[in-house]
């Protein structure tokens, strides 16, 4: 950060302010306290008879592999609004959100996901302008090797294993460091 969003200044200083406990960046001229918190990312896991609605990326990060619709959560619109209008925006689908299905958290990346199960409302969809290509996949032809995100394959991953015992919230966290240790060295 180098300017005070709040007053303009350069006078910033990266400390612990007085009755906080972690480093924040705190403004010298106008004393703001500029707190950074995690972004929010909503989307949806959409559903039509046996079949899960999964979109291939026309964007970077992950250009040409494939994700549930989501992105971040806008200013002024709750998680289930920012789910259903990042599905209508990837794939043009409409949905119904059923329920929260899974809570994803990144912490290195400052992101935690919101994937709500979602029920496709009909047969219509099409790609958006993030999207090259929108399909329908029963569970055996999810392309699981050209998942784009942890946090989708996570979020399918519940939903095929707890599609009747345990319909709860899920949550999980990926770090880094237990990606590469578990990875074979090359």
């Amino acid at each position: 950060m180098n300017y005070c969003s709040h007053c303009g200044s350069a006078q910033l200083n990266f400390s612990i302010p007085e009755g906080d406990n972690r480093a924040r960046y705190v403004c010298q001229q106008c004393h703001t306290i500029h707190y950074q918190n995690p972004k929010l990312v909503v989307g949806c896991l959409p559903v039509f008879e046996d079949k899960i609605l999964i979109c291939k990326r026309a964007i970077e990060p992950r250009y040409g592999l494939w994700n549930l619709p989501a992105g971040y959560l806008e200013n002024n619109e709750t998680v289930e609004q920012g789910a259903i209008r990042e599905t209508r925006e990837e794939a043009h689908a409409n949905v119904e959100i059923i329920r929260l299905h899974s809570i994803y958290n990144l912490p290195h990346i400052n992101q935690v996901y919101l994937h709500f199960l979602a029920r496709l409302k009909n047969h219509e969809f099409s790609c958006g302008s993030e999207s090259l290509e929108v399909r329908l996949f029963t569970p055996e032809q999810i392309p699981w090797s050209q998942m784009a995100f942890s946090s989708s394959t996570f979020a399918l991953k519940k939903y095929l294993e707890n599609t009747t015992n345990h319909p709860g919230v899920h949550i999980g966290t990926f770090y880094p460091e237990d990606f590469h240790r578990k990875s074979p060295k090359r």
